[in-house]
């Protein structure tokens, strides 16, 4: 399955550039994973909508729904199962995602409950990502 991160800009702490560099890279011994940015402007959406295409969307949003590690592993596996070739996380800009991709997501998942900056949503998520896929994998990373 491939996977493709959308996200609005660029990373600016380094600290953040240095750990999405370092799970992004890790990510790529479980699935074929991808970072995309799309600049912040008039034609980020369709820049976005381009980008996700045919996948299966999932946009990070606070109105999403949350899901402990074991839980997202399971989503991510009943997705591989389902045949899913391709999916795509969107996180949002700074004020989140418009109408249109908002009608084009396919779910909605929060990181958290909290108000995150836009490098350690996406720090975050990295991470989380390469931990859902090394649970499906049954690589020792995680632990219960």
């Amino acid at each position: 399955m491939k996977i493709s991160i959308i996200t609005i800009g660029t990373p600016h702490l380094n600290f953040a550039k240095e750990g999405i560099t370092e799970y992004m890279k890790r990510t790529q011994g479980f699935s074929k994973t991808q970072l995309i940015h799309i600049k912040e402007g008039k034609d980020q959406d369709k820049k976005i909508l381009k980008a996700v295409g045919s996948s299966f969307c999932v946009l990070l949003d606070e109105q999403g729904k949350t899901y402990s590690s074991q839980e997202f592993a399971s989503v991510l596996e009943k997705k591989k199962n389902e045949s899913t070739k391709e999916i795509s996380f969107v996180i949002g800009g700074p004020d989140g995602h418009t109408g249109a991709v908002y009608e084009r997501g396919d779910m909605m998942m929060s990181l958290s409950r909290l108000t995150l900056p836009h490098d350690m949503a996406l720090l975050f998520f990295t991470e989380t990502l390469y931990r859902s896929l090394s649970i499906i994998d049954g690589h020792p990373y995680h632990r219960e």
